[in-house]
């Protein structure tokens, strides 16, 4: 069975501050951040809501894609949110 590796955007209730990662079990990883359970950003901000999420087959290709996303402006990303998920309602109940 092939992997599958997803590239994701995690925000808090007020939509204010955003993360990208890149995990290869989201329902998992999404479950962390909303739990606190990983010290880091995501914690320290309170970054709770799933908001976007795509996949890759291959793991070097995922991480391509997270430092693109992550090197791309903040107006880029709250596009690509609001194309993917335009009431940024929380994903994860979707997984």
């Amino acid at each position: 069975m092939k992997k599958q590796y997803y590239i994701y955007i995690m925000t808090n209730q007020g939509n204010s501050t955003l993360y990208t990662g890149v995990t290869n079990n989201l329902k998992r990883r999404s479950y962390e951040h909303k739990e606190k359970l990983a010290e880091g950003f995501t914690k320290k901000y309170n970054l709770t809501k799933l908001v976007y999420y795509e996949f890759c087959d291959d793991v070097k290709s995922a991480i391509n894609r997270e430092k693109q996303l992550k090197g791309g402006s903040r107006k880029s990303k709250l596009t690509l949110v609001s194309h993917f998920n335009p009431d940024w309602h929380d994903l994860y109940e979707e997984l």
